[in-house]
């Protein structure tokens, strides 16, 4: 006869280690997500740079190359200036991330749903609670991975700056952290952190709020079921408000982190991500916040419909069963680790 060490003993691993096999199956998730849609990120991150009117007063914006023209132009330039396998540059760092990002993310999750908030009186766990789990879940995931992020930024710019006549600043990832530790000592490898949380709660809330309200809407004043087509409609609507949200805090964030600093390791543009801001929109205009939206845009949408939305359906209703309570319990808030965030 068995003892009940044998049967544990016996289990499946994703059952004796739920939390250890999820992460391990959302850091793999991620890393193939991350290979096929690093090219968008990295065409982003150098159309949010580019035209700094920043460095203009510093006196280096006479030696900037000629601007980029669009997502497609961009990256039509890259592969045509620096070789095709330039576009996956600093893709390394950006794996780094996915796997601090997702762990602290799942961990700081489970532990509010578990510990603070804890389920209503029906068992079933409300929309407002998902919002602001997912909010602070995203904070945190995003803080402790500011320093992996910090150094993919920068390594995405190195090609630029070596077109234009610009010394290298790291040989490789781990000399990128070093030398950033070197300079800037730990505080250095979180600069950027306070627009780059703000993204990453503006993110969770667009998205979460907007996906739950538009598949409400089609199920419940459309023909269509809650099904597959439902869940493209709304991952659509989702991203695209997630990323009007987000994308402004994302430049802030990215030109803070690629600015060049002193021996000290102190910024030589920016004296805080207010002061970017104010000088982005004095000197390029208020829609120079929006540059990279295109990419940013595309690349979440790639990846909240291939691999699934945080608010992932029970089985499907009927219109019947489909009011509005009824939807809004039966709904699980199961939280997407591997997340492009």
């Amino acid at each position: 006869m068995s003892t009940p060490e044998d049967e544990e003993r016996l289990s499946p691993l994703a059952q004796r280690w739920p939390r250890a096999s999820k992460f391990l199956l959302s850091g793999c998730a991620a890393t193939v997500a991350e290979l096929a849609t690093f090219p968008l990120d990295l065409t982003k991150t150098r159309l949010q740079i580019q035209g700094e009117a920043a460095l203009v007063r510093l006196g280096d914006g006479a030696r900037e190359s000629a601007p980029y023209r669009g997502m497609v132009r961009t990256a039509l330039g890259i592969v045509q200036e620096e070789g095709f396998l330039k576009l996956w540059q600093g893709v390394t760092p950006a794996i780094y991330r996915h796997i601090v990002y997702s762990g602290g993310r799942m961990v700081t999750y489970e532990h509010l749903r578990e510990v603070v908030f804890g389920k209503s009186e029906d068992k079933h766990y409300p929309l407002w609670k998902s919002v602001i789990g997912g909010m602070m879940a995203g904070v945190v995931g995003q803080f402790l991975a500011n320093p992996t992020d910090l150094v993919k930024v920068q390594m995405q710019m190195e090609g630029k700056r070596k077109l234009e006549g610009k010394p290298l600043r790291f040989r490789g990832v781990h000399h990128a952290f070093a030398k950033i530790l070197a300079e800037g000592g730990v505080r250095g490898l979180w600069a950027g952190w306070v627009p780059n949380i703000q993204r990453a709660a503006l993110v969770n809330m667009g998205d979460l709020t907007t996906y739950d309200t538009v598949k409400h809407y089609l199920v419940l004043n459309t023909p269509l079921e809650d099904n597959i087509m439902t869940h493209g409609l709304s991952s659509l609507c989702s991203g695209l408000v997630a990323s009007i949200l987000g994308t402004p805090a994302d430049v802030i964030k990215s030109r803070i982190m690629n600015q060049p600093r002193d021996k000290q390791g102190r910024g030589l543009l920016y004296k805080s991500s207010t002061d970017c801001l104010i000088q982005a929109v004095q000197g390029e205009g208020f829609m120079s916040l929006y540059k990279g939206f295109l990419p940013s845009w595309l690349r979440m949408q790639s990846d909240w419909i291939t691999q699934g939305h945080p608010m992932r359906p029970s089985p499907v209703f009927s219109k019947e069963e489909s009011n509005p309570d009824h939807l809004l319990s039966a709904r699980r808030f199961d939280l997407r680790d591997a997340t492009l965030c």
